[in-house]
């Protein structure tokens, strides 16, 4: 097993999974237990600050909420980049940026650069993950710290794709549906 904690994981365009469709997760933990990420590119159309109020100040816009994953649907994640690293209720995953607890006053960011706030998390049970990168199921890639606050999330996997180079770069103009080309 090798860990793709704090790397991007690319969504293969034939992958056939509704809830990955073309979507860029980025990996905050993958052990031998198994691992979890949070869906980069899926805003949703409901406005933060009729979940969390107080927090729709200090989002990166839009000030929406964003889908994690299909798992625990009901749970609120929170990714921020930080200037202070070692802040209490901080977890580091891709240099300065990382899971900040929700418990947190949303008055007391003042270090917090960005910040998006998720719904759910994508979920796989030992070996799951590895399996299906070993299916070639998803392209992992490097992470930049930035890139869950990109402006337009619903474009992050063309971008991403687009940054790699070569035969991935080809990848991000895949139509969605290559029968219609």
């Amino acid at each position: 097993m090798r860990s793709t904690a704090g790397r991007l994981l690319i969504a293969e365009p034939m992958m056939g999974d509704p809830n990955f469709d073309r979507t860029v997760v980025l990996v905050v933990e993958h052990t031998e237990a198994g691992a979890l990420g949070l869906v980069l590119n899926r805003p949703s159309d409901l406005p933060v600050v009729e979940v969390l109020p107080g927090w729709e100040d200090v989002v990166t816009p839009p000030a929406v909420l964003h889908v994690g994953g299909p798992v625990e649907p009901t749970s609120g994640w929170c990714l921020a980049a930080v200037d202070d690293p070692g802040r209490p209720g901080f977890v580091p995953v891709v240099g300065r940026t990382g899971l900040l607890d929700l418990d947190t006053d949303p008055a007391t960011l003042g270090d917090v650069r960005a910040l998006r706030l998720y719904a759910g998390y994508s979920g796989w049970g030992p070996g799951q993950l590895d399996a299906e990168l070993a299916q070639e199921a998803w392209i992992p890639v490097d992470a930049l710290p930035d890139d869950p606050f990109h402006e337009a999330s619903a474009d992050l996997w063309p971008a991403i794709l687009a940054r790699q180079g070569g035969s991935l770069a080809r990848l991000s103009v895949f139509p969605p549906d290559p029968s219609l080309n």
